[in-house]
């Protein structure tokens, strides 16, 4: 099965209003991934609020309304660090929540200013032609990876 020819839609699954909305990222420094998301990504903060001892936010890319990173921070005791990665092959020994895709539009462009503002490339641009994917991995400060895809023409 390819991504150009996606089965039918199932509208009588009783979960046929499930769509995506947020992935969340648990981090020691809430302060500080604002920042980073903000300033290394050129997110928007679209909401912040309190919840017990933590804080925090939705955090959306420059021109996506429907696709948010939930940051998680604060708590007492904090989170536990995660591995620091820096090679693809190396993060797929760890179970669990992997990444989240953003996709661009040009894939070498992105990188290298990702690249000029210090952000962690950990791959290289390579292709995936079985998805029709020019893909790149980055971590932020706390081991969260983030994968970048561009479509192939």
């Amino acid at each position: 099965m390819s991504l150009q020819n996606l089965p039918p839609r199932n509208t009588a699954s009783p979960f046929a209003s499930m769509k995506g909305h947020h992935v969340a990222v648990r981090v020691p420094d809430f302060a500080a991934a604002k920042r980073w998301y903000t300033e290394k990504l050129d997110f928007r903060v679209v909401h912040e609020w309190p919840y017990a001892d933590q804080q925090l936010a939705y955090v959306a890319p420059a021109t996506d309304d429907t696709f948010f990173v939930e940051i998680l921070g604060g708590g007492n005791p904090g989170p536990i660090p995660k591995p620091v990665y820096t090679d693809l092959g190396d993060s797929l020994r760890l179970a669990g929540l992997h990444h989240f895709c953003l996709n661009v539009a040009n894939i070498e462009d992105t990188v290298s200013e990702l690249r000029r503002r210090g952000v962690t490339i950990v791959t290289e641009p390579f292709e995936l032609p079985v998805i029709n994917r020019r893909l790149a991995f980055l971590a932020d400060p706390w081991g969260n990876l983030i994968e970048l895809a561009q479509v192939l023409a």
